[in-house]
Order: C-alpha cells, then structure tokens, then sequence
C-alpha cells in the first residue's frame, strides 16, 4: 500500500464511513485537522519528559499518551457526518460524557496536589511545561473551529466534542502548571 494516492490533489479529502469527498479548507476539515495539530503538539510535550524517573513526570507522560489517543476519538467524529453519526462507538470513534467526567477528574486530582498560580502565567519555566502550554493553545484553536463547525449545522446538538475539547485545555493548563514545577505540592509528598 503506497502513501500516496493521488486523490487529494485537487485539493479535496474524503471523510469517514463513506462520506463525500469535501474541501480540505471545508470547516469539517479544518476542525479535525487543528485536532491532529494537538496530537501532534502533545507528542513534543511527551517527548519533553526525561527518563520518567520522577513520578510527577511519569504520570504526566502517560496522561499526555491518553490523551492523544483520546483526540483521535474527538478527530473520529469529526471526521464523519453527522448523518452517518450512528455508526461510531461510544469511546472508540465517538466522544462520551464519561470522557469529560474523567478529564474533570483529573483536573480535580492534580489541583488537590498541586497549588495553581493566583496571577496570569507567562509560559517557558520549563520544556514540558512549555510544550503543553503550546498544546492548550492548540486544543484553543481547534475548539474556535469545532464551534464554527456547530454554527454551521455541522456538530449534533449531543455531541460531547466541545465540552471535551474545552476541558482537555483546562487539563493542560494544570498539566503545564504540574511539570513547570514552580507551584509546590500541597501535600508535600511528591
């Protein structure tokens, strides 16, 4: 199997269970596209991690993992129609609300551990946390063309991608604050 397949070429991709082919500037491409742009970013920021040596960074390291395979889920359904919607799988291709609960969970957990800043953050005190500061812009991004999308008829009413996508930059705020490492643990156990 090649790589390449020519059919792009004019400047169109096709979606998912069948759907038509569409512009690759359509808003449908362009919201799952900026979600790949996320995975991507959040490979930087795992690969930023060291030798995972540190607990902190390791359970940052396979948080950061979830969530990348968890935006192919979120680039899943965005990828298919809302009219061939029934054929994705709950947590598989298609976003559930316990998807959002867990993120909020998290958030929950890492902010028990962790005192967050009280003043606006300038990112760069560290790599990672750099790394997942670019990542939440990323995810900032792609949500600003999620509504678009939604605006536009193209997102079901009951779809979970927004509240996903607006928690997981919540997350990575924390996250970004977590490995920054200038907050000290509340518990002083870490």
């Amino acid at each position: 199997m090649r790589i390449y397949t020519r059919k792009g070429d004019a400047g169109t991709t096709g979606l998912l269970y069948g759907g038509p082919r569409v512009s690759k500037a359509d808003l449908r491409t362009d919201a799952y596209g900026s979600t790949d742009e996320a995975v991507s970013d959040l490979g930087v920021a795992r690969a930023s991690f060291g030798a995972l040596t540190d607990r902190v960074e390791a359970r940052l390291h396979h948080l950061v993992l979830r969530l990348q395979r968890e935006l192919f889920v979120v680039g899943a359904e965005l990828a298919t129609e809302p009219g061939r919607r029934s054929r994705l799988k709950a947590k598989t291709t298609l976003v559930s609300a316990d998807m959002v609960a867990a993120l909020e969970h998290e958030i929950d957990a890492l902010e028990a551990d962790h005192a967050m800043p009280q003043e606006f953050v300038i990112p760069g005190e560290s790599i990672s946390g750099a790394a997942l500061d670019v990542a939440r812009s990323t995810v900032r991004r792609a949500e600003r063309r999620i509504v678009a999308l939604a605006e536009a008829g193209g997102v079901p009413s009951d779809s979970q991608v927004m509240p996903y996508m607006n928690r997981l930059a919540d997350l990575l705020f924390v996250m970004a604050r977590v490995a920054d490492g200038g907050f000290l643990p509340l518990h002083g156990d870490e």
